[in-house]
């Protein structure tokens, strides 16, 4: 009778490589157990067929980054509940990356520039320290795009001065371009995002927000992605 054995092991003895490279090749999503990816090393096999992909690589793993279009409910201060919502299945069809999914690419995952509070939209979630870095520690060099729905009577004037210098609690609010979009929404677009900065500057030219949706971080769009669906940010793309 035939005993289960690692992945890993199976696969020094298949293709005639060392562990190391077996290890590389499982956890790069290029080794197929009846037809599906298994990046797991430790995984037991015993009658299944394991195959190594025509076109795998030993070339070294890419840190990943996913955005994520967070619906109405979750909280954007609980970067725990929104992780939850990243899993193979919610991955968007309309991701066109053509990045494999694998398990390790949900693993240490960071968030990066928070919402304001109550809004929707887009947010950021990465392993590359670099992109982590780039969406905090340089928030000020970041432009953001929110839509937002309002209600009321803006004051005369009420869109220059959403335009120009604002104060808040003896401070100076970063500069805001903000132009209509409709009869009911807004388009903000600020860097350095103060929070609750949006709300604020609505209610001082006597309109109320109703929602509040990211559309956009630096050059990086949400684009198509439905509330609740994710895709991979494609390799080399930055800020």
């Amino acid at each position: 009778m035939r005993v289960p054995i690692r992945l890993d092991k199976h696969l020094v003895k298949l293709i005639h490589c060392s562990r190391g490279d077996a290890q590389k090749y499982i956890e790069g999503g290029w080794v197929l157990v009846d037809g599906e990816i298994i990046d797991q090393p430790q995984f037991m096999i015993l009658e299944q067929k394991v195959e190594l992909h025509a076109d795998a690589t030993l070339a070294p793993l890419a840190l990943m980054t996913i955005l994520l279009h967070l619906p109405a409910g979750i909280d954007v201060n609980d970067p725990a509940a929104q992780l939850q919502l990243i899993t193979p299945a919610t991955r968007s069809p309309n991701d066109s990356s053509d990045i494999r999914t694998l398990k390790r690419h949900f693993a240490r995952l960071k968030p990066t520039a928070p919402l304001e509070v109550g809004a929707t939209g887009l947010v950021v979630f990465s392993q590359d320290g670099r992109v982590v870095s780039r969406l905090i520690e340089d928030a000020s060099k970041n432009e953001q795009e929110y839509s937002v729905e309002v209600n009321g009577e803006i004051e005369p004037n009420g869109l220059e001065r959403l335009n120009s210098k604002m104060m808040r609690d003896g401070w100076i609010l970063p500069a805001t371009k903000v132009s209509w979009q409709s009869e009911t929404h807004m388009r903000f677009a600020l860097k350095n995002v103060r929070p609750g900065q949006i709300e604020f500057m609505c209610n001082s030219v006597g309109l109320t927000v109703v929602s509040m949706k990211r559309l956009r971080i630096g050059r990086v769009p949400m684009g198509k992605l439905q509330p609740g669906q994710w895709r991979y940010l494609p390799v080399g793309v930055l800020f």
